[in-house]
């Protein structure tokens, strides 16, 4: 016997699973999980202007992140399909970076951490391949879960 926790996507013979959620109570949650791109300084100063070469990369790196965050359950494989009831996406740039923070929310009976991880990642993925033509070693780091609330675990936010 152990005090480690039993990992909740396998069962005792090994085979994986879809945790069954039935009888957890439906609360409001919320996560929120960043990404980052690094780029050359002039580039961000592109980005930031809109004048990348395929054009507006903002506007539809925003939209490529929710848009993700509503098909996670299609990407990954044992994850619930979560009704959301909102997903936003925004932008914090510094010198030669942009830090991409996705923050979901639902009222269910399980988390929404992967959804927000999917959006951020998503949303990089999207940023990469607008900034590759001018900047072919732009990188995304830093993909982490920063905060979540609800549930029987409560709140948790990253220090």
């Amino acid at each position: 016997m152990t005090d480690e926790p039993a990992l909740t996507h396998v069962r005792a013979d090994g085979a994986v699973l879809m945790v069954d959620v039935t009888d957890k109570a439906e609360t409001s949650r919320r996560a929120s999980a960043v990404a980052t791109v690094i780029t050359r300084p002039d580039v961000l100063r592109l980005l930031l202007a809109g004048e990348l070469p395929k054009g507006e990369a903002l506007a539809v790196s925003r939209v490529a992140g929710i848009m993700a965050a509503k098909q996670t359950s299609s990407l990954i494989p044992l994850c619930h399909p979560l009704p959301l009831s909102g997903a936003t996406i925004d932008f914090a740039p510094g010198d030669d970076r942009i830090v991409i923070t996705a923050t979901v929310k639902t009222r269910g009976v399980t988390g929404v951490e992967m959804e927000a991880l999917t959006a951020a990642s998503v949303a990089a993925l999207t940023l990469y391949d607008m900034i590759k033509a001018v900047d072919k070693h732009v990188v995304i780091t830093d993909i982490q879960v920063t905060a979540k609330s609800g549930g029987k675990s409560g709140d948790w936010t990253l220090e």
